[in-house]
């Protein structure tokens, strides 16, 4: 008995074609290059030197063209330049999601589960007596029936209040969540490229939301000196600058974000790997990035308290192992009563999906 053979076993050819697995890489390249083009097909270039990713039947100027002819890059007649389009942007958005969370299947709307129930999007087995305020959908017209009929017989059939049962629903709770990212110049200081890791993160959850979270908001904000919005589309773009760590900017226009979303349920995640050394008074701005400076931490400390009585909980992903940082941030945390992870590059995702999704889970009140 021969059993299986295996032979000739390509572990690059998983049922994809060369122009797919070069995209897939391209992809991961724009993430690093800021959405430029040309500086992510030059690595494409020397990447196919050293690692032979063409050959003589499909080279670099097939791929080119198939990146054209299916609509990820364009020319920018204005410019000259090769550009990517929106069909890019959101390609990158789902590779990140699937690197970061794993593959996710679209789910029912306003997935955040809680244990009470209530008027929801889901149907639960769970059935009441009719009471005073319920609405006509919520009937259980089948059990309502068959109470009737066992209450007042099928001959002479007649429909009371008391007949009426009422099928309960799964509450699903709706969040709003503002995600701060720190663009100041320490997140690519000392050799680290922290940004990329911050901005895949950003785009992953921004695609989980669209796709998984429909009835769910997510704002992006980025603070450096200031602190302004970016769309999701912007991500892919987002780019580290000369700036301080301005945190209560960042913290200000959250909060002023989150007042006007109209979910009961509201929170922020801050991604940032340095101390707060700035603020903005007036038309000055006061720096020092010389230490835990108390005029400004006093600041981001009152925000914290404001956010409490606000109820919004502020969780931070600290990329950093300062002691002194770390205690400042434990300060911040136990202020807001919020959460703080010390989280290394490579498991920030892990820390805020888990964060993210632990919040449907909660009971709402």
């Amino acid at each position: 008995m021969l059993g299986h053979r295996f032979d000739k076993f390509d572990p690059r050819a998983q049922g994809k074609t060369r122009f797919e697995q070069m995209l897939d890489l391209f992809m991961q390249l724009l993430t690093y290059t800021n959405g430029d083009v040309s500086e992510a097909l030059q690595w494409m270039n020397e990447l196919d030197k050293k690692y032979q990713l063409t050959d003589d039947e499909y080279g670099m100027g097939d791929f080119i063209d198939d990146l054209k002819e299916n609509g990820y890059i364009k020319d920018d007649n204005q410019t000259g330049r090769i550009v990517i389009t929106g069909k890019s942007e959101q390609s990158i958005r789902k590779k990140s999601l699937e690197e970061i969370f794993g593959k996710l299947k679209k789910s029912k709307q306003g997935d955040h589960s809680t244990r009470k129930p209530g008027q929801g999007d889901e149907i639960s087995p769970d059935h009441r007596p009719f009471q005073f305020g319920d609405m006509l959908e919520q009937i259980d017209f089948t059990e309502s029936i068959r109470n009737a009929q066992i209450n007042h017989g099928v001959d002479s059939f007649n429909m009371q209040e008391d007949d009426l049962q009422i099928r309960e629903t799964d509450f699903k709770a709706q969040t709003s969540t503002v995600l701060m990212i720190d663009i100041s110049h320490s997140m690519i200081l000392y050799g680290e490229d922290r940004i990329t890791p911050a901005k895949k993160v950003a785009m992953a959850l921004s695609e989980l939301i669209t796709t998984k979270y429909p009835k769910d908001t997510l704002d992006i904000v980025v603070f450096g000196n200031d602190a302004w919005p970016v769309e999701i589309k912007d991500l892919p773009y987002l780019q580290v600058g000369p700036y301080h760590t301005n945190t209560v900017a960042g913290l200000e226009l959250a909060m002023d974000i989150l007042r006007r979303r109209k979910n009961p349920n509201k929170q922020i995640f801050m991604i940032t790997d340095g101390k707060p050394t700035c603020l903005k008074i007036g038309k000055r701005y006061y720096k020092n990035s010389f230490g835990l400076d108390r005029k400004v931490t006093n600041r981001c400390l009152n925000l914290a308290a404001q956010c409490k009585k606000l109820k919004i909980p502020i969780t931070t992903f600290m990329i950093a192992s300062d002691p002194y940082l770390q205690r400042f941030v434990t300060e911040f945390t136990e202020t807001n009563n919020g959460k703080a992870f010390f989280a290394s590059l490579d498991k920030l995702g892990a820390f805020i999906f888990k964060d993210f999704e632990s919040g449907k889970r909660k009971t709402v009140y």
